[in-house]
């Protein structure tokens, strides 16, 4: 079956796309330049002072210039426009869905601004055809793109699948085995700059093939799965199948190596299945979800689905610590990272925290991949002792959608670094309304002189300008990295965040994608409270 007809048989397209902070190359070093570079590469993971390591980034950023390398850091309006523009997308979701009811999303905004070169990230946005809702998806990959790109193409279609009925799924396997065109699955929302491996999907179908035979053989399947169950066991099993694909042979070199570069890389996933009542949010990871709320009195408050799953979450701690022998608990995490390298503890692929030394190695030496050119080497992290030490299990949350749910922000950690989840629901509370809601006046501000604040509050109000963007997630992106100490959009602090060079940008900044859902609110009455 050739890859573009699987393609058509699964894809309904719209008319309207972890840190590891090494370079992609970080698996080649042997444990004696392990922490040089840990240390002499990582990005201060704020540009004003959220999770740096050490000095500031402001400090930092404007220190980059030096008479070995003199940088440029000035940029035009329409440069900057340009470049925080790029990859936005704004969709406008049909009033009412492919099954007759009303479409619980009234429309997304959605952006991405990479650091990395290429971008790790990606996104993913579909409407389930054969069942109720969209689905929406935020992924961070991490020792490069792959991983990220291949569970952004299934894990959606996984999820769908896992909540279609039985005679669904019959219907699907009867149009198989006849050729007959199989019923679209998912209607997607593509960006022009997103893409699929087109050359993996035979692969990729006659897997999801399997996945749904598997559904079929249960006794238990009947109506399809309810959202949480699907979303939790669509992610455990692409996990698997992305395991597995690496371990077998394949029908061409080319599939071959993205099987395994997609295992040894990794990524984050939050994805969020918004129904006609109800949101469910699965996250593995770093990655977040937060519903932006306005109360009757008009204040608007931050409420998060998600949970980061890293060390500053203690009972993601006690979770891995719970599942290896207490002679590790000084060796499981340092410097707040899985072994000492990987910063989240939850993630797709990233097969050297679960395959054994052994299988790791009888897969790079005898898997017939060209190992260099995939920047693949045999590598193991200190302290190995008791694998697996990573897993993809998602983490998922319920929420009631209520009549002062307004919208949900989805993003990859590189926002998060920036801004904390007050600052971005009131950033996208003043896009929707069109009303400035100055930032509460920090810590630090609150130590300046009587004279110092009043200078501050009249810097502030003279710089409350109207929105610049008519794209939510271009506006978050842009008071990230434009947004100094003192809360005020200051634009040559912006110019030098988007001016900096491919080999310089990932050590100031992250890979940010953003998508914002707003919700048909007349469906939420009050009688529906929780």
């Amino acid at each position: 079956m050739s890859a573009n007809m699987c393609t058509r048989l699964l894809c309904h397209v719209g008319r309207s796309r972890s840190s590891i902070c090494f370079p992609p190359a970080w698996y080649a070093l042997p444990s004696s330049c392990h922490f040089k570079v840990l240390h002499s590469q990582t990005r201060a993971c704020s540009s004003r002072g959220r999770r740096s390591d050490g000095d500031s980034n402001q400090g930092r950023v404007q220190g980059l210039s030096s008479p070995a390398r003199e940088l440029d850091f000035q940029l035009g309006r329409l440069q900057i426009d340009g470049l925080l523009r790029a990859n936005e997308q704004s969709v406008r979701v049909p009033e009412f869905d492919r099954r007759g009811g009303p479409s619980p999303v009234l429309k997304f905004e959605s952006n991405q601004l990479a650091a990395n070169s290429p971008l790790e990230d990606r996104r993913s946005t579909a409407t389930c055809l054969q069942t109720r809702g969209m689905m929406f998806g935020v992924f961070d990959g991490h020792g490069g793109h792959a991983c990220a790109q291949v569970v952004s193409e299934r894990l959606p279609y996984y999820v769908a699948v896992a909540m279609m009925s039985e005679s669904g799924l019959e219907d699907l396997e009867a149009a198989m085995e006849t050729m007959r065109p199989v019923p679209p699955i998912l209607q997607w929302y593509k960006n022009h700059n997103d893409y699929n491996y087109r050359e993996s999907a035979s692969l990729y179908v006659n897997h999801l093939r399997v996945y749904w035979q598997e559904l079929l053989a249960s006794e238990e399947h009947g109506d399809g799965m309810s959202p949480d169950e699907a979303l939790s066991y669509a992610f455990q099993r692409l996990d698997t199948d992305l395991s597995l694909e690496a371990q077998v042979p394949l029908a061409s070199d080319l599939m071959r190596n993205t099987a395994v570069q997609a295992a040894f890389a990794g990524c984050t996933a939050c994805v969020a299945h918004v129904g006609p009542e109800s949101i469910f949010v699965a996250n593995a990871g770093d990655c977040r979800a937060v519903l932006g709320v306005q109360e009757s009195d008009g204040n608007w408050s931050a409420l998060p689905l998600s949970l980061d799953h890293n060390a500053a979450n203690t009972a993601e701690l006690e979770r891995v610590r719970s599942q290896h022998p207490a002679s590790e608990n000084q060796t499981l995490i340092i410097d707040d990272r899985l072994l000492g390298v990987l910063m989240p503890l939850r993630a797709f692929g990233d097969v050297r925290f679960k395959w054994s030394r052994e299988l790791q190695q009888s897969v790079l030496e005898n898997g017939g991949c060209d190992l260099e050119a995939l920047n693949l080497y045999q590598y193991s992290p200190p302290n190995y002792l008791t694998p697996p030490y990573l897993e993809a299990t998602p983490e998922v949350t319920y929420h009631r959608l209520r009549p002062q749910d307004r919208f949900l922000i989805l993003a990859s950690d590189g926002l998060w670094d920036e801004l904390d989840n007050e600052e971005a629901v009131r950033l996208v509370a003043e896009h929707l309304t069109g009303v400035h809601l100055q930032a509460p006046v920090s810590a630090s501000q609150r130590q300046l002189s009587l004279g110092q604040m009043h200078q501050l509050l009249l810097r502030r109000r003279a710089r409350a300008t109207p929105v610049l963007d008519s794209n939510a997630a271009t506006h978050l992106i842009r008071h990230a990295l434009g947004t100094n100490e003192y809360g005020e959009m200051d634009q040559e602090r912006l110019s030098a965040m988007l001016a900096l060079p491919d080999d310089l940008a990932r050590m100031y900044r992250d890979d940010i994608t953003v998508t914002v859902v707003y919700f048909n609110s007349s469906l939420n009455k009050p009688s529906r409270n929780n």
